[in-house]
């Protein structure tokens, strides 16, 4: 059942916007990203994707990302590995549904989307468990400003 969960209407919207012409050439269907398979955040925008053949398959959802002076780098990275119930030392806080993409320690995870984060990429819970389930070590997160 992996990547299932929100095809249809991630799928329908990629359609409307194709047809519409708004997404740019290189963009994977429905996202501002060029990647084939992992993940999509759009920093300005705050929403994030998941990427499957291509396509959205999920998305986008509202997230929080790096205040200033603790900036989200954009770029594309390697899914690096993913910790279910993780605990970030440095800050002391909870990091459920941990999906790690820099080594320094960025990551996708469960947190607020309304507090800034020292650079990580907050999601609701049930977008955080949703891209833990279906991003892939090896898949790509391209963020792109």
């Amino acid at each position: 059942m992996r990547r299932t969960l929100g095809t249809a209407l991630a799928t329908g919207f990629a359609a409307v916007v194709l047809t519409a012409g708004t997404a740019p050439a290189w963009a994977a269907g429905g996202t501002p990203c060029s990647i084939q398979e992992g993940a999509c955040l759009k920093l300005s925008t705050n929403q994030a994707w998941l990427v499957y053949h291509g396509n959205a398959s999920y998305g986008p959802v509202p997230v929080t990302h790096g205040r200033p002076g603790y900036e989200t780098p954009t770029g594309t990275f390697p899914v690096l590995r993913k910790v279910r119930n993780d605990w970030s030392i440095p800050y002391n806080a909870p990091m459920p549904f941990s999906v790690y993409f820099t080594s320094d320690g960025i990551a996708f995870h469960e947190g607020s989307l309304t507090d800034l984060s020292h650079g990580c990429v907050h999601l609701s819970h049930a977008a955080a468990e949703t891209f833990f389930d279906n991003l892939l070590p090896g898949e790509q997160v391209q963020v792109v400003p």
